[in-house]
């Protein structure tokens, strides 16, 4: 039973990686818009089995990086402008409703939540500080009562990561996340719950321009300008 255990594991890890290196890939431009996957071609480019490969492209369909059509395959979809405008306006409205809900943290919350910021300051990889600050934020709300909200939270999430690791990829923006952290632990840390949930919504905020900025700056076949 143990081994099927470490068995498991490492194919799940394994999975993760694939679909790092394949949000890459879209992002770099590597796999192009509109680009029907490959299956065959990208395990032997990537250097892994299918099952890993099909598990990584079907979290990357619920992501909404691939488009899957049935009996066909995989699809690349663009990074898409309009999309990132829609997904981004919606998190400054349901985190700092799910903040105020959980209520003002307990000490062992505090703390874990200045580890994981100081490890967002000294951590070199996008993905990895990506990474870091979805554990941030959902630490912060980790006690919010109502789970349909934070679903919606984790979702929206899933679906804005491909975006994310341009952001993530200055390290000026990662010091902007970072000081805008330690605002809303500053302001928790006063038992100003009030206070926290503005500065979680100005950190909601802050990535949408230079997401934006990025985006316009790739070539027109890597991201889609709104109609």
């Amino acid at each position: 039973m143990q081994s099927a255990t470490v068995l498991s594991l490492a194919r799940d890890n394994l999975s993760d990686t694939v679909a790092t290196r394949l949000r890459h890939l879209i992002v770099d431009g590597g796999l192009q818009t509109g680009q029907r996957i490959n299956e065959v071609h990208l395990s032997q480019q990537l250097g892994v089995s299918r099952t890993p490969l099909r598990e990584a492209l079907a979290r990357l369909a619920q992501e909404g990086a691939l488009r899957s059509v049935p009996r066909i395959g995989y699809f690349v979809r663009p990074l898409d402008i309009e999309e990132f405008e829609q997904l981004y306006d919606i998190r400054p409205i349901l985190d700092p409703e799910a903040l105020r809900l959980a209520g003002l943290p307990a000490r062992e919350r505090m703390r874990r939540l200045q580890e994981i910021n100081d490890l967002i300051a000294r951590t070199p990889d996008a993905d990895a500080i990506v990474n870091l600050d979805d554990d941030f934020h959902l630490e912060l709300i980790a006690d919010c009562p109502n789970k349909v909200l934070t679903d919606l939270i984790r979702q929206i999430i899933q679906r804005t990561r491909r975006y994310e690791i341009g952001l993530m990829r200055e390290s000026r923006n990662v010091a902007v996340a970072t000081a805008n952290h330690r605002e809303i632990m500053a302001a928790l840390r006063k038992r100003d719950l009030r206070a926290a949930c503005v500065a979680l919504r100005n950190n909601l905020r802050t990535g949408r321009e230079p997401i934006l900025e990025w985006l316009r700056s790739r070539p027109a076949n890597q991201s889609r300008q709104p109609k």
